[in-house]
């Protein structure tokens, strides 16, 4: 499998593979570990054994009257009595006199030329009787009476050790096979438990799909679970969009209706049409399709405004806007509040909310509209104030209601507040109508504060 591959493939193959490329080398390292300490152990207890054997077979060494070497009796081990088998001895006096042990038999068994110091213990690897593998152990010994030192021998059959080796090797092989069966089974098992809940959430999809939920439900790991709230943020941020771009069609089809049946009025006038009503209510569609396109610009900036923008000095522009429409009449508009204000919206959108409440304050005010921006409850309160007529408590819902007019002579659309209302819950604001302390209308805009 090659590395584009496995990125590619699922999780669960993928799991599982790393799960094998990690068991198999363990247990194979394991294996030869486990193994070589078997191993090491064995050669070391045999070793022991041997120096004994060795010890042993010095403690019974005696020079006779005539000078030659004997044993004063027999080794321990039976094993030096039974012929070929696997334990050996031999010693070599003076004048090349050679003692053998009963268990070579027949065979001839030389030991390399050597001559160990006094103390010193020397290892041999030879080839015995029917070519078996033999290690010696030998020592160079002083007897009493000897007048040359004595070299004495203890060997030992190496299969034994090689066998048990083997058949250590065999046992742990097939155990350790069977881990590695366990370990993976429990890896699958893990992995299958593991990517649960990406099951789960590929089910929640598939019913989004189908159409039978509107949003990822369940309850997830700490791990997957900011996937789905994000998730579900960006569906209802679509949702919104869809919803939001309906509505501004509607608002469009809502605002093109008067001017059109105007203009047909006109054209069903005995005197024909008037080309100034035409041109006026030709501008006037003109600036409403102008607007809502405006609208649908700003929209991708929408819910995704980052670094925010400063309040007051869209207020002051607007402010300055809204008093030359109305300079026959003196309104004064006056803007205060916080310098550092900061909303998290798009300056586009801020401009259409404030603005809309601005003119709407504007029209209605006797004289003096009041617009302050300040912090409160960790985000920014707009509150535009008028000293006009005001709205009724029973019919501040009214005016809502989109497309509503309280006066159908003061121009307008009907739009502005249900709009702006609109906006406002879109950024995660809000929109209140209460009495000012002129008796007038006072609106206040909750937005979300920006980081500044």
């Amino acid at each position: 499998m090659t590395p584009s591959s496995l990125t590619t493939s699922s999780l669960t193959r993928r799991l599982f593979l790393l799960s094998v490329l990690w068991i198999a080398p363990a247990l194979v390292i394991t294996g030869i570990i486990l193994t070589d300490l078997f191993r090491t152990h064995a050669e070391a207890e045999l070793s022991r054994r041997m120096a004994q054997h060795l010890d042993e077979l010095a403690a019974v060494l005696e020079v006779t009257p005539d000078g030659a070497v004997a044993l004063a009796r027999d080794l321990s081990d039976p094993r030096f009595r039974r012929p070929l088998s696997g334990l050996y001895w031999r010693v070599d006096g003076p004048g090349d006199r050679v003692l053998r042990s009963r268990s070579l038999w027949d065979q001839a068994l030389d030991l390399p030329a050597d001559t160990p110091k006094d103390g010193e213990v020397h290892r041999h690897s030879l080839t015995g009787p029917n070519r078996a593998p033999l290690v010696a152990w030998e020592r160079s010994l002083r007897l009493p009476g000897a007048a040359t030192p004595v070299r004495a021998a203890v060997i030992v059959d190496a299969s034994d050790v090689q066998a048990a080796t083997a058949g250590f090797s065999r046992v742990l092989g097939v155990s350790l096979a069977l881990l590695a069966a366990g370990l993976l089974a429990a890896a699958a098992v893990q992995v299958r438990l593991g990517l649960g809940p990406l099951r789960r959430m590929r089910a929640a999809l598939a019913d989004l799909r189908a159409g039978r939920s509107n949003r990822l439900e369940g309850a997830f790991p700490g791990e997957v679970q900011p996937v789905v709230d994000d998730l579900n943020l960006l569906m209802e941020e679509n949702r919104t969009m869809v919803e939001r771009a309906r509505a501004q069609a509607a608002d469009l089809a809502h605002a093109l209706k008067t001017p059109l049946a105007v203009i047909a009025n006109a054209a069903a006038a005995p005197g024909g049409m008037d080309p100034a009503v035409v041109a006026a209510e030709a501008e006037r569609m003109r600036g409403q399709i102008e607007r809502h396109l405006a609208r649908a610009r700003a929209a991708p900036t929408l819910l995704h405004s980052s670094g925010g923008t400063v309040v007051l000095p869209v207020l002051r522009q607007i402010a300055r806007t809204v008093a030359r429409l109305h300079t026959e009449r003196g309104v004064d508009i006056q803007i205060d509040g916080d310098a550092r204000a900061r909303v998290r919206a798009d300056p586009v959108d801020l401009q259409e909310m404030a603005g809309n409440l601005i003119d709407n304050a504007a029209k209605w005010c006797t004289a003096v509209v009041r617009v302050t921006a300040v912090a409160a409850g960790g985000g920014i309160v707009i509150t535009v104030q008028d000293d006009g007529p005001g709205i009724p408590a029973d019919r501040r819902s009214d005016v809502l209601a989109r497309g509503a007019r309280l006066d159908e002579a003061v121009p307008g659309s009907g739009l502005g507040l249900t709009i702006t209302e609109e906006l406002a819950r879109l950024h995660g604001g809000s929109l209140s109508l209460e009495t000012s302390p002129t008796g007038g209308l006072s609106v206040s805009l909750h937005l979300p504060q920006a980081a500044r």
